[in-house]
């Protein structure tokens, strides 16, 4: 493991997040506190259901639909803090682990530059007639989601694990991707509906996310149960 190499790429990080966040609130200065409150506690609230990813030093909070929300509702800096509140919320410590403050540091940067990626996708496909609809919008505010966290830490990983990138990186895509899709999709619908019912409609997401965090949690507890079993056999093979 590369110490300097890690410390430069989070630095860069940092960097990148900081210099787009400034960049991306001077398109958008309005404020919307209480709807921005309901989808901070929602999205903070939903990081904690969180998963470990097989195959990879990582895990996936089921907050995504929420941060999308912040993204298409919320000026930059509003979105922005619920990202990263909900990024410190996800990554603390459980009681007994060490706080580690450069992977916290690094988190929190990356969802950040996330999030200033989706911000500037959506209010650049707004201004532009041919993506004039709101699905579309999203589709690309999200696609500039996935690639603002997929690629940062598919680059952590290969400097503190020497993995090749283009894997770890097809690997994070391979198992998120059906996952971005689906937060697309039901941010669309929850979008249109608080549209006409009002701000409360996002607190009808936070069981369904539950339920869908708990799926994933027993398929990717049968994903890494597979390799185990196999082998298990392997070894009982060998020693026959």
């Amino acid at each position: 493991m590369n110490t300097r190499r890690i410390q430069t790429f989070i630095g860069s990080v940092v960097l990148a997040a900081v210099g787009l966040t400034i960049y991306a609130s001077l398109s958008s200065h309005s404020l919307h506190v209480y709807y921005g409150l309901v989808i901070l506690v929602l999205a903070a609230a939903t990081s904690r259901m969180k998963v470990k990813l097989p195959g990879i030093n990582g895990n996936m909070s089921v907050n995504l639909p929420f941060l999308l929300l912040a993204v298409a509702n919320l000026s930059a800096v509003e979105a922005v803090l619920v990202a990263c509140v909900s990024t410190v919320v996800q990554c603390w410590p459980n009681p007994g682990s060490k706080f580690k403050p450069e992977q916290m540091l690094f988190n929190v940067s990356m969802m950040a530059f996330a999030t200033d990626l989706a911000v500037l996708a959506w209010h650049a496909s707004g201004s532009a007639k041919v993506w004039a609809s709101e699905p579309l919008m999203l589709a690309l505010a999200t696609s500039a989601f996935l690639l603002g966290q997929t690629i940062p830490v598919a680059g952590i990983i290969k400097l503190a694990e020497g993995a090749a990138l283009r894997s770890v990186w097809v690997s994070i895509l391979h198992l998120s991707f059906p996952y971005y899709v689906l937060s697309a999709g039901m941010t669309s619908m929850v979008n249109q509906a608080s549209h006409r019912f009002g701000w409360q409609v996002p607190l009808l997401v936070f069981p369904i996310m539950y339920v869908i965090h708990r799926c994933y949690h027993l398929y990717f507890a049968g994903a890494a149960q597979v390799p185990r079993e196999a082998s298990f056999a392997r070894s009982a093979s060998a020693g026959m």
